[in-house]
């Protein structure tokens, strides 16, 4: 059906947004039909096996696991960053020619960075160096499209201030970014081998999951509905707000709490004594975690509340409610004069 809009269209020029949606969904079916591959022990038996096994499996397994973080996660949510940022800062995506550059460098790149998750594994040794490579390789079309979806911004920073759904688009892009930095540092393999079985991993996926797919999302939404549902506006933009910093707050807290155990996991598991075995047991270092997973539990549930508040925000919204509320950082009002105060430029 999609492919099938794209062909029918009347429009020669094709958005990229479409690119990376055409991309996300021809991957991910890929993915999905050849990890899926079995070999059936009988005619009419239900039964399978695999059709890979030891090593290979391993392998077929994180180049599905994580081309689909790159094709759904990454792609997919890209193709909403290229189409709703522009709409909502009211600019044109800052530079087609880079959006293109980062779609085919992306698509290429991606698909090869899986073997980083078999660092220090049977996976062959030159199979591992692959997957870094490629992984450190990314890091330079990733930072181009964050810095794409900011540069439209260019001449509209202004709404930063007014406008909390365009912050989170900007928070959204500041996230992609810092989540893309700390993949390739982590399949470094001197990094790996501290971070790797270890809540730091916990700490850069959240902050991908919950500050890039999920704060894009919840702009998406907000721009969405008043326009699905023929209103003139949210509900309350002010709960937009309370919505940004909650989950800003939350995912902070959440992240952090999961580098700092992460980090401790890594160090006090190689820490070994004068007498060459382990200083510390499992049980002290799951010990340690039990102030970061408060930390985590309270972040978490900060970005829940937000994500209630929007629930009622969209609700009220389809239901055609107007709450009267004064616009956001309203200038101020000299009652006297009846005019607002014009603040002094300066120098």
């Amino acid at each position: 059906m999609f492919v099938g809009t794209i062909m029918k269209r009347s429009e020669p020029h094709i958005y990229v947004a479409n690119w990376f949606y055409l991309g996300f969904i021809l991957t991910v079916a890929m993915l999905h039909l050849v990890n899926n591959l079995s070999m059936p022990v009988s005619l009419l038996g239900s039964k399978s096996y695999s059709a890979f096994s030891g090593v290979q499996d391993a392998l077929t397994q994180w180049w599905y696991g994580h081309n689909a973080v790159g094709f759904f996660l990454t792609a997919g949510f890209l193709a909403m960053m290229y189409y709703f940022v522009p709409k909502q800062a009211e600019r044109p995506i800052y530079s087609y020619r880079l959006s293109i550059v980062h779609f085919w460098s992306l698509i290429f790149l991606y698909i090869w960075a899986g073997p980083h998750h078999l660092h220090y594994t049977a996976l062959p040794d030159w199979a591992q160096t692959l997957g870094m490579v490629f992984s450190v390789m990314l890091w330079m079309p990733s930072w181009g499209g964050m810095i794409n979806g900011l540069m439209t911004l260019n001449g509209a920073w202004d709404k930063l201030r007014t406008d909390p759904i365009i912050r989170m688009m900007v928070a959204a892009l500041a996230f992609y970014g810092m989540s893309t930095f700390e993949g390739p540092m982590m399949s470094i393999k001197a990094v790996n081998s501290l971070s790797h079985y270890t809540e730091w991993t916990i700490g850069h996926v959240h902050s991908g999951a919950l500050g890039w797919n999920g704060m894009i999302t919840f702009a998406a939404i907000y721009y969405l509905v008043p326009r699905l549902w023929g209103r003139e506006r949210l509900y309350s933009l002010r709960m937009v707000n309370w919505h940004f910093w909650l989950a800003i707050v939350g995912i902070a807290i959440y992240a952090a709490s999961m580098w700092v155990a992460g980090i401790s996991q890594g160090l006090m598991a190689r820490e070994y004594g004068e007498d060459g075995y382990l200083v510390y047991s499992f049980a002290d270092i799951v010990k340690t975690m039990h102030p970061y997973y408060v930390m985590r539990l309270s972040g978490g549930g900060l970005y829940f509340i937000g994500a209630l508040m929007m629930a009622v925000n969209v609700w009220r919204t389809i239901r055609g409610d107007v709450r009267q509320e004064q616009p956001l950082y309203a200038p101020k009002y000299d009652v006297a004069a009846d005019r607002p105060v014009v603040q002094p430029a300066h120098a």
